[in-house]
């Protein structure tokens, strides 16, 4: 951060300082009103759009069901975070909708705004869910049923996929994700903090602030989630610390037969799954290459054995 920060010619001592200033910098702030909700509908559907265009060199299958943008609800805007994802239906007659809070359109800078589409919907939530509830072969319950560490591991492990392959071209979209970054990373400290080492609300919500450069109004109610909550935060970067950790493994240990598509195969195709059971799918993967000398192809969805 400090680096891209640098470069634009900005103060890059503090990025938590740096990033409340772009927040409210005019060039980035939507409009009040109609025409800045508007604005930011319009922005969610063309990142989405964009991104489904750029799938095929890391995806071998894409999941039917379509996503549709939406406003959240205004009875519950004000409680609500910047976005959230809900799935469509099992038989595919609801599409999956990717819910943008337009409550207050200048609390979404944007870019903020790649980073969070990337997360909840394309190649995030919506394409891990989506890919999951397509399963055919397998007990229902795998169909639907989420493992936290699993599901936003994945949610996170997107954003990384998305800013290795250039998807954020823009250097204050990458500096964007890189601070979604850092606000992860913060709330470990804050969820231990709280849980572990008796941190009181208010100390939490402070450390969010100062760190992340979030406006307390924000950081609220998410400490208070962390603290009915405990290691639900903390799930999210363990479950992407694993992904990246089992790709790196499969890629030192196949070489130039590694294929990224065939790796997130075996990662979607057997739905959420606990990260033992993952580590034991993706090694069973990387074994059957290693013998077979071959192009590594994926391992098919399990049944009941």
């Amino acid at each position: 951060m400090r680096r891209i920060l640098a470069a634009q010619r900005l103060d890059a001592r503090d990025p938590g300082a740096a990033m409340e200033r772009l927040g409210r910098d005019p060039r980035f702030v939507f409009p009040p009103g109609e025409r800045g909700r508007a604005a930011l509908l319009t922005r969610y559907r063309a990142l989405l759009a964009d991104a489904g265009r750029r799938l095929d060199s890391l995806f071998d299958q894409q999941p039917r069901a379509r996503l549709e943008v939406q406003p959240v609800p205004a009875f519950k805007e004000v409680t609500s975070s910047a976005a959230y994802y809900e799935p469509g239906s099992l038989d595919g007659s609801r599409p999956g909708v990717f819910f943008a809070n337009l409550h207050d359109p200048a609390a979404t800078p944007s870019w903020s705004m790649p980073t969070l589409a990337y997360h909840e919907g394309i190649p995030g939530h919506h394409f891990q869910i989506s890919t999951a509830q397509e399963l055919r072969g397998v007990p229902m319950f795998r169909r639907f049923i989420p493992f936290t560490a699993y599901t936003e591991g994945w949610g996170l492990y997107a954003e990384q996929l998305a800013l290795e392959h250039g998807f954020e071209s823009d250097p204050y979209d990458r500096l964007g994700a890189l601070s979604a970054e850092l606000f992860r990373a913060a709330r470990l400290v804050v969820d231990t903090g709280i849980h572990r080492m008796r941190w009181t609300r208010e100390q939490a919500i402070d450390y969010m602030v100062k760190t992340t450069g979030e406006p307390e109004s924000k950081m609220i109610p998410e400490v208070e989630r962390y603290i009915v909550m405990p290691g639900q935060a903390c799930a999210y970067k363990v479950g992407e610390l694993e992904l990246i950790d089992l790709r790196q493994r499969a890629m030192e240990r196949l070489g130039p037969r590694f294929d990224l598509r065939a790796f997130h195969h075996v990662v979607l195709g057997n739905g959420a799954v606990p990260l033992t059971i993952l580590e034991r799918l993706v090694e069973d993967w990387i074994v059957s290459r290693e013998r077979s000398g071959g192009a590594a192809r994926p391992v098919p969805a399990r049944g009941d054995g």
